[in-house]
């Protein structure tokens, strides 16, 4: 197939608009996750044995389904039970709670990894119990699992075309959607994956220059 300059520049401004679906889909996405996945690390660390316990098997529930699954359980579940939202607002919950159940497990390890004579002194200090958390704890687990939690939000960036199983035009629904009217998927799914690729591979590189840092 000879390659459409002209048609590549008709279908340029459809594949930036599902670009910033993908932008907006990845980044309240990654609120959502980082943000519940500390509380499921911490409800993973509850003295309660069956908060603990029911918190750990959610976590293994979610990561051990296929996303796409959640993603079509979450879009017919929730209006059966009154909870109507657009399907944008439905795949940012499944990524969000999907990749939470994935960033619990580092903030645990990175909670894990703050020395024991910390915690030892700040019980020494007779801190309160979120003092302790806010001031000691967080602290230092928080910056050495960002390299981990940048990995997380790259992931997503680059699963957001499974949204499209639930009606979200991302760059890549964006993308077939502009082949079709002209039935030529080769111009707008070769910009659709040329975007991907100017966008993960720096953040990865990104987040590599981070890693050292931390771990220096």
């Amino acid at each position: 197939m000879i390659w459409d300059w002209a048609f590549t520049g008709r279908v340029i401004p459809d594949v930036l608009r599902g670009l910033l679906v993908t932008f907006e889909a990845t980044a309240l996405g990654s609120v959502v996750a980082f943000a519940l996945g500390l509380l499921l690390a911490l409800l993973r660390r509850s003295r309660i044995w069956a908060v603990s316990r029911a918190t750990w098997l959610f976590i293994e529930f979610v990561r051990s389904t296929p996303l796409l699954v959640q993603l079509y359980f979450l879009f017919n579940v929730l209006p059966g039970i009154g909870l109507r939202f657009s399907s944008l607002t439905t795949g940012v919950i499944g990524l969000g709670v999907h990749y939470a159940c994935y960033a619990a497990e580092v903030y645990r390890a990175g909670i894990g990894g703050v020395p024991r004579g910390q915690w030892d002194a700040a019980t020494a200090l007779s801190l309160p119990t979120y003092r302790v958390w806010t001031s000691v704890v967080l602290p230092q687990a928080i910056p050495r699992v960002l390299p981990a939690l940048g990995n997380c939000t790259i992931s997503m960036f680059k699963e957001t075309p499974l949204l499209l199983a639930i009606g979200v035009l991302d760059l890549v629904g964006a993308a077939q959607e502009a082949g079709a009217d002209a039935y030529r998927y080769v111009e707008p799914l070769t910009l659709a994956g040329i975007c991907f690729l100017l966008l993960s591979y720096p953040a990865s590189l990104l987040v590599r220059r981070l890693e050292r840092r931390v771990g220096s």
